[in-house]
C-alpha cells in the first residue's frame, strides 16, 4: 500500500486509539458492577444510556464541528470520557451508576464526530477506503485492546484502579491531539447562539443511505456489547473481554488487505460482501456452545465489520456536502448510536440472562443484516451510482 498520509492523519489516529480503549476498558466488566449494585436486570441499559445521550448530543457537536472547529469539539469529548471515568468509582445506587453512564455518552457524541470530520479534510478522495481502514484498524485496536484487557485489569487490580486507568488513558489521547493541526477555514468564536439546533443540523440528507445501513448492521453490534461479556462465562472463560481480542485480531487482517477494496469495485460492492459476512456471524453467535465456536464467531464477526465500518465511513465521505462534513459525521454516527440502541434495548426483552435465551437474540440481529442486504441490493438496482 502507498501510505503517505502525513502528520495530522498519524496523530489523530494515535488519539482516535486511545479514546476508543479508555471507554471499552472498562466495558466488560460493567455487566458485574451493575450486578453488584443490584441491577442484574438492568444490563442492556448500560450501553442503551450511553448511546442514548452520543446519539443525543450529535446535532450539536456537528454544527460544532462546522463552526467553532475540529478540534475544539474532540477535546471536549475527550474531557467528558476523563471526568466520568473518574467519577465512577463512587456510584453508590444503580440509578446513580446509569447517570453516569448516560453522561459518559456525551463522550462518544462529540470526539469521533470531529475527528471523522478533521480526517475527511486531510484525505484524498480517491484514497478514502484505505484511508478509512487505517483509521479503523487503530479504532479497532482501541476498542480490542481495551475491551481484552480491562478484565485483567479489574481482577488484578479492582474497579477502582481500572476506573482511574481508563480516565488516564482518555488525558493521553488530549495529549497526541495538540499538536494535529485544525483544518477548519475562520473558525468561529463559541456563543450561545451555536447550540440552537435546526432539523437541518441534525441530519445531512445526502448521507441518508449509508446511515440506514449503519442503523442495521450496529445493532448487531449492540446485541455483542452485551452479551459478549456473559457468553465468556457461558463457556468457562474468565476473561470477559477474550470475544473481543479475536474479533480485534480477525478486523485488523481483514483491514490490512481490504481496505482499498471499495475503492476498486465500489461501496455498495463492497458493503453487500461485509453484511453477508455479518449475517453468517450472527447464526452462528446463535448456536455459540463452546469455547471453539465461540472463537470462530469473534473472528467471523471481526471479518465482518472488518469489511463494511471503512467503507461505510467512505460513503459517507463521499456524499457529505464539503462545507457539511460535521454534520454529515454526526449523522452516520448518530446512526451508528440507533443501531447500537436498538440491538441493546432488544436484550432487555428477549435476554433473561441465560444461555438458552441467546439463540433468540441473534436470530433478531440476523434478521436486521438480512434488512440491510435487501437495502443494498435496492439501492444498487434503483440508483444509478453509489451517490
Amino acid at each position: 500500500m502507498n501510505i503517505k498520509y502525513g502528520k495530522n492523519f498519524w496523530l489523530l489516529s494515535l488519539s482516535m486509539f486511545f479514546f476508543m480503549t479508555s471507554f471499552n476498558l472498562i466495558l466488560p466488566e460493567l455487566n458485574s458492577f451493575i450486578t453488584d449494585l443490584g441491577g442484574a436486570d438492568k444490563k442492556g441499559l448500560i450501553i442503551t444510556l450511553f448511546t442514548v445521550s452520543a446519539a443525543f448530543s450529535r446535532p450539536f457537536s456537528g454544527k460544532l464541528t462546522d463552526t467553532i472547529g475540529r478540534k475544539k469539539v474532540i477535546y471536549l469529548g475527550i474531557f467528558f470520557s476523563m471526568l466520568i471515568s473518574w467519577i465512577y468509582p463512587f456510584s453508590f445506587s444503580v440509578l446513580f451508576f446509569l447517570i453516569l453512564r448516560f453522561f459518559h455518552g456525551f463522550s462518544a457524541g462529540f470526539t469521533p464526530t470531529g475527528s471523522t470530520a478533521l480526517l475527511t479534510d486531510i484525505i484524498p478522495a480517491e484514497k478514502r477506503g484505505q484511508a478509512m481502514g487505517i483509521w479503523g484498524t487503530f479504532i479497532s485496536l482501541g476498542f480490542g485492546v481495551g475491551q481484552f484487557s480491562g478484565s485483567w485489569i479489574g481482577n488484578h487490580f479492582g474497579m477502582d484502579a481500572l476506573f482511574f486507568i481508563a480516565g488516564l488513558t482518555s488525558v493521553v489521547s488530549g495529549l497526541f491531539l495538540l499538536r494535529v493541526e485544525e483544518t477548519l477555514e475562520h473558525p468561529e468564536r463559541f456563543d450561545g447562539s451555536q447550540l440552537k439546533v435546526k432539523w437541518i443540523d441534525v441530519v445531512e440528507p445526502s448521507v441518508i443511505p449509508a446511515a440506514i445501513v449503519m442503523v442495521l448492521t450496529a445493532s448487531c453490534s449492540g446485541i455483542i456489547f452485551v452479551l459478549a461479556p456473559d457468553m465468556s462465562g457461558f463457556v468457562g472463560i474468565e476473561n470477559k473481554g477474550f470475544f473481543f481480542g479475536f474479533y480485534v485480531v480477525s478486523t485488523i487482517f481483514v483491514r490490512l488487505f481490504t481496505s482499498s477494496l471499495s475503492d476498486r469495485i465500489g461501496r455498495r460492492e463492497t458493503m453487500l460482501i461485509g453484511v453477508c459476512i455479518l449475517f453468517i456471524s450472527m447464526l452462528l453467535l446463535a448456536r455459540v456452545d463452546s469455547y471453539n465456536s465461540f472463537v470462530i464467531s469473534a473472528i467471523v464477526f471481526g471479518l465482518a465489520t472488518g469489511v463494511s465500518s471503512p467503507t461505510l465511513f467512505a460513503w459517507t465521505a463521499d456524499l457529505s456536502h464539503i462545507k457539511r462534513r460535521g454534520v454529515g459525521a454526526g449523522t452516520i454516527f448518530i446512526a451508528l448510536e440507533i443501531g447500537i440502541m436498538i440491538g441493546s434495548s432488544s436484550t432487555i426483552f428477549t435476554y433473561d440472562n441465560t444461555p438458552e435465551s441467546i439463540q433468540q437474540v441473534f436470530l433478531f440481529g440476523a434478521v436486521m443484516s438480512v434488512l440491510a442486504i435487501a437495502y443494498l441490493l435496492w439501492h444498487k438496482a434503483y440508483r444509478t451510482s453509489d451517490f
